[in-house]
């Protein structure tokens, strides 16, 4: 089908009438179009809208929906389809919620078609609480994950958009939470064009996302929703986006609260509407009416902030007659319906990583075991399977629930939640440690232990605030928190085999466990069928295939400043230390052999590069596996080889197949010192593989990927 980004002359059309209806009003009818909660004009035939809604792994916030894994954990998948399709579930139920909605004349917040996702800041620094809400910290896997989400949530309709994805926080930002509201990140030209920005272009100029958010934090000295080099000279100039910006939450009153670059409420509205954000999440754009009768912001600037608000309520359908739009007949039975769960089993199993599995002993023979323990405070605690910016599920099924479950009453299922999350005692007036001698029993008494650790939203999270009161921050380290390493060793004393599942939002301190535990997965935050997912993989129902979306690093004291926004020592493509897990890695049960590894040319020219190799299953599991490309410039002062092509590749036991895939020329170019694009003349080498070509995931895994020297002669 034809998307309907690319029908110029029907969004011309929605332009007309926006403008035709905007015309009518009166100042303050349509600044009042200019907040989040848009009252209704009735003379106008202009119904309430509130714009705030999210999206970002499910409709959250608005009553019961499908609740799919966490953001971080879906970029585990490295899988584009499976995105889109999570995409498209999501804007399935955001359309049937809405249509009952309206018939109920229900407007109230979260009630809109206009989700605020997906998350494209790059995740950084690990202590970023709301690092889980992103793709981690790849711009290459980044940018690709979100454009397909993006495409499921806006749909291929010729007509309508299904619902409008919005790409957030535009832009470097990822912590510190605490200091967002007054924080200056300072950023080089290198950086923010090869780091900070490439997922916001492809999403802007490849996925035509409909809305973009504005940024709490400053960019070298300019509030992001008021910059004028972010919203003027680069989205709306140099991209030429054509959508609507929106303010982060309150974050306009920040103008002057805390970056103190505007003296008052009028002024700080006026340099975000000047600089192009058209609609405020808040309330502060009041004082647009006095702004206006000042001078400082002409009424001409505030009819195309309306106009472009009303084309997004157009494209939407929303000024149709429902019978034309056709979304508007999906039901209120396809939110959380039997297709909608195995969706989202099945994209829970797509997203876990297994990071270590010495001498097989995953997966388990249920027939083999008698007694299983489950230990832990994350092995039975549903705000694990949840993440931030979360939907209601109709049931959640845990770690210990999937056990139950699955093992029925042919396993004895034996329990602790062995420590608290965080403090020292689960009882409030028990001492330090007070579930260690049933935990011990557990042990004494299975044939083998799944300890289920990490963390939950309550630890890592948002800064909290008017919409989020509950909130956690930024992690202050890595490591287990509580006595959660206590508990683990304890187990591991036992003398049984050991498997750790960690569901966490980012990378741990996990150098004990590889030492010393024999399995170890990495469960994210999964889902509302997260601990279904789990179990299934550990009784080998299915078979992994997530990789590392971000790097596991070793500790924090590794780590530059939080506050420094270079992105020197940091990433995989920065990296100065050889990490415990790297970026990409992942193992799976059965074995791939990539070879033939050929290209069409060796000279890189402004046509690319085609790319053909093998990929044969010499195991004994149908899987699919995971093909990386990597690109590194053999020359001083550039990134380690970075990721720049990926795909699935389905395989059953035995099978070979031959994969092709295109390097756009763009995929072999680096940012100068002043943020210009080129590829320099010179050798890079093109790696193939299951991994990035780091020494630590050739120890890990005992293989290397395909290497082939490619040449630039002239400087592109």
């Amino acid at each position: 089908m034809t998307q309907l980004v690319e029908n110029k002359e029907l969004i011309q059309t929605y332009k007309q009438r926006a403008e035709k209806l905007v015309a009518q009003m009166t100042l303050e009818e349509k600044v009042s179009q200019m907040l989040h909660d848009a009252p209704a004009i009735e003379r106008l035939g202009v119904k309430a809208y509130n714009w705030w809604n999210e999206g970002l792994h499910g409709v959250a916030r608005a009553g019961i929906a499908t609740m799919f894994p966490q953001a971080i954990a879906l970029a585990a998948s490295f899988d584009e389809d499976m995105m889109e399709q999570v995409g498209d579930a999501i804007a399935t139920e955001a359309r049937a919620k809405f249509n009952i909605q309206q018939q109920y004349n229900d407007t109230d917040i979260y009630k809109g078609l206009t989700m605020w996702a997906p998350n494209v800041n790059i995740f950084r620094d690990p202590r970023w609480g709301r690092g889980h809400e992103t793709y981690g910290e790849d711009p290459c896997l980044t940018s690709k994950l979100a454009v397909r989400f993006t495409q499921g949530i806006q749909g291929h309709d010729p007509y309508y958009l299904k619902a409008a994805a919005c790409a957030k926080h535009f832009a470097v930002h990822s912590g510190p939470e605490a200091l967002r509201h007054q924080f200056n990140a300072t950023v080089s030209a290198q950086d923010l064009y090869e780091t900070y920005l490439p997922a916001f272009h492809a999403l802007v100029k490849e996925a035509k996302v409909e809305a973009v958010m504005g940024a709490y934090n400053s960019v070298n000295g300019e509030p992001c929703c008021g910059s004028k080099t972010l919203l003027t000279d680069i989205l709306r100039k140099k991209w030429e986006f054509e959508g609507h910006v929106v303010s982060d939450c309150w974050a306009i009153k920040d103008f002057h609260e805390g970056h103190k670059v505007t003296q008052n409420e009028v002024e700080s509205v006026s340099l975000a509407v000047n600089n192009g954000c058209d609609i405020n999440c808040g309330n502060i754009f009041v004082y647009l009416v006095q702004a206006v009768k000042e001078g400082r912001v002409t009424e001409e600037q505030i009819n195309q902030a309306c106009s472009r608000l009303f084309t997004t309520r157009m494209k939407l359908g929303l000024f149709e007659n429902p019978e034309k739009v056709s979304f508007s007949d999906i039901p209120y039975e396809t939110v959380d319906s039997p297709e909608m769960k195995k969706l989202n089993l099945e994209v829970a199993k797509k997203c876990l990583v297994l990071l270590k599995n010495e001498k097989d002993l995953l997966p388990l023979d249920k027939n083999k075991i008698k007694t299983i323990g489950i230990i832990g405070p994350n092995a039975n605690n549903r705000k694990a399977l949840q993440g931030n910016y979360e939907g209601t599920a109709s049931r959640y099924i845990t770690l210990l629930e999937g056990f139950q479950d699955y093992l029925g009453d042919d396993v004895r299922v034996l329990t602790s939640e062995g420590c608290h999350l965080h403090k020292k005692s689960v009882a409030a007036l028990g001492r330090e440690n007070d579930r260690i001698s049933e935990v011990k029993e557990v042990c004494r008494l299975s044939d083998v232990v799944i300890a289920c650790l990490g963390l939950d939203s309550s630890l890592e999270g948002e800064e909290g605030d008017e919409g989020n009161e509950f909130a956690s921050g930024d992690k202050m380290n890595l490591e287990l928190p509580g006595l959660q390493e206590t508990l683990l060793k304890t187990i591991h004393e036992c003398g049984k085999p050991v498997i750790l599942v960690v569901m966490s939002g980012s990378a741990l301190n996990l150098q004990w466990a590889d030492l010393h535990i024999p399995a170890i997965m990495q469960g994210w935050y999964p889902g509302a069928m997260g601990g279904r997912a789990i179990v299934e993989m550990i009784f080998g129902e299915c078979v992994p295939e997530g990789k590392l979306p971000i790097t596991f690093y070793r500790t924090s004291e590794e780590l530059p400043e939080f506050t420094d926004y270079s992105m020197k020592g940091r990433t995989y493509r920065y990296l100065e230390r050889s990490p415990l897990y790297p970026f990409g890695y992942g193992l799976s049960y059965t074995k791939f052999e990539f070879s033939n590894a050929k290209t069409d040319t060796t000279e890189i020219t402004e046509k690319g590069i085609q790319v053909t190799f093998n990929v044969k299953n010499t195991g004994n599991y149908t899987a699919k596996a995971t093909a990386q490309l990597y690109v590194k410039a053999e020359a001083e002062n550039t990134p380690h080889a970075q990721l720049k092509a990926f795909c699935k590749i389905d395989l059953m036991p035995g099978e070979e197949k031959q994969v092709s895939t295109y390097l756009p020329a763009e995929a072999f170019a680096l940012c100068d010192e002043y943020g210009n694009s080129q590829i320099r003349e010179g050798d890079y080498s093109l790696y193939i593989g299951e991994s990035q070509p780091d020494q630590r995931s050739l120890e890990l895994l005992g293989k290397t990927p395909a290497h082939i020297v490619l040449n630039c002669r002239n400087t592109l």
